[in-house]
């Protein structure tokens, strides 16, 4: 027998679906294969790699008392209503794949495959961007923890996108990875949970909705229970840390033994993917020249060492972008998604964003927030910053600690 179940998490904002003697049968998944090489498919739209599910694409055994046929749904549209709302979501694959769910007696429910481990299944839409991306990784992270997974469990990718470099560090993060269209026939699970889309997680809704939500550190909340405040964001950024091999400090931060490390995030006018037309838009047109200054500022600085970092993460691995982040004590730079690792600053990292007066948006003061860091922002008229005012401001902040 089979059984499926739905609860709302109030962490993810979302609900976690979770169900046991479930069948997915990849040719009733209409998608693109998924897991190639980019270079193959350059022509390929995007829209043909996100899933739509025929009747039977997933099953549920419902024993010897249920009917034949296929024609039994699992939900009824009331039940999606209420645990899997369609939101702002165009295309809301999950509650597709929740609505398209039948009930088939024993006899009909057969596999030429079992996988018994407990398994994630995932689908990505903005599958290329480090920020849409860190919503899946929280989603899936946040997932298994409420269903009491191990640390790194297996996943399946309920999409048919191309391969990305993001894929290795996906790789760090689970047991085993494999793509749906990539089963040869019908396969079934003994545990599997639907990872809400990232686009369902606070990281992203708090862009438009109002989430009450406060951050604090795990070793804080231990201490110091507190029901409005969470540490889930910090186990997030641990688990980050801890899957590319970094210690894990959660009773105590260390003090730098070298000077403080300020990491300037660098963003370079690139193709974000080969598929995408257009470069991305510069956030600070003067980005060399504050970064200059800032060189030039620490260089002569007396009251203590500072070591200005220059955080060109384009052209460093996911391994050597946690490391930089783990090692600053200050963390500045424009708005845009390299500034989402703030999620693995160690507790006392202090914040600084400069924001164009086109991209102000709340995506890492709310992360800050929710991490319990301190938060700075400097907002510009336009996308020109002065660079004494910059120097200014960061100067206070080294002052506030110490230097």
């Amino acid at each position: 027998m089979g059984w499926f179940r739905c609860w709302f998490s109030e962490t993810l904002r979302s609900s976690v679906c979770e169900g046991g003697g479930l069948r997915m049968d990849p040719e009733k998944i209409k998608m693109s294969r998924g897991g190639e090489v980019l270079e193959e498919v350059i022509g390929r739209g995007e829209e043909e790699e996100l899933p739509e599910y025929q009747n039977g694409a997933f099953e549920i055994n419902g024993g010897d008392g249920v009917g034949g046929g296929g024609d039994q749904r699992l939900v009824t549209q009331e039940s999606l209503d209420g645990y899997v709302p369609k939101g702002q979501i165009d295309q809301h694959t999950m509650r597709e794949l929740i609505g398209s769910i039948r009930i088939v007696p024993t006899a009909e429910f057969q596999c030429n495959e079992w996988i018994e481990e407990p398994t994630l299944l995932v689908t990505r839409f903005e599958y290329a961007n480090l920020f849409h991306t860190f919503t899946d990784w929280y989603s899936a992270y946040v997932a298994s923890r409420v269903t009491g997974l191990p640390n790194r469990p297996h996943l399946v990718f309920l999409d048919g996108h191309c391969m990305t470099s993001l894929e290795e560090t996906w790789k760090e993060l689970v047991s085993s990875l494999r793509y749906a269209k990539n089963f040869s026939g019908p396969v079934c699970f003994r545990h599997a949970i639907l990872s809400p889309l990232g686009y369902e997680t606070p990281l992203f809704k708090g862009l438009s909705e109002d989430i009450n939500c406060h951050g604090a550190s795990a070793p804080d909340l231990w201490q110091h229970p507190d029901d409005q405040k969470t540490a889930r964001i910090s186990e997030f950024g641990e688990m980050i840390k801890a899957s590319f091999g970094f210690p894990v400090h959660r009773h105590r931060t260390e003090k730098p033994s070298s000077g403080h490390n300020v990491l300037f995030v660098r963003r370079e006018d690139y193709l974000a993917h080969p598929r995408h037309h257009g470069k991305v838009e510069s956030r600070l047109s003067n980005e060399q020249e504050v970064f200059d200054a800032l060189k030039n500022w620490v260089s002569n600085h007396k009251e203590c060492k500072i070591n200005l970092v220059n955080g060109l993460f384009a052209h460093m691995s996911m391994k050597e972008q946690v490391r930089a982040i783990q090692d600053a004590s200050v963390f500045i730079g424009a708005h845009g998604a390299g500034l989402t690792h703030i999620v693995s600053a160690m507790p006392k990292t202090v914040i600084l964003e400069i924001i164009s007066s086109e991209y102000k948006r709340p995506h890492f003061e709310l992360i800050a927030q929710w991490k319990g860091l301190e938060y700075h922002a400097i907002n510009l008229e336009g996308s020109f910053a002065s660079t004494q005012f910059v120097i200014d401001r960061l100067n206070s902040i080294m002052k506030s600690l110490g230097c």
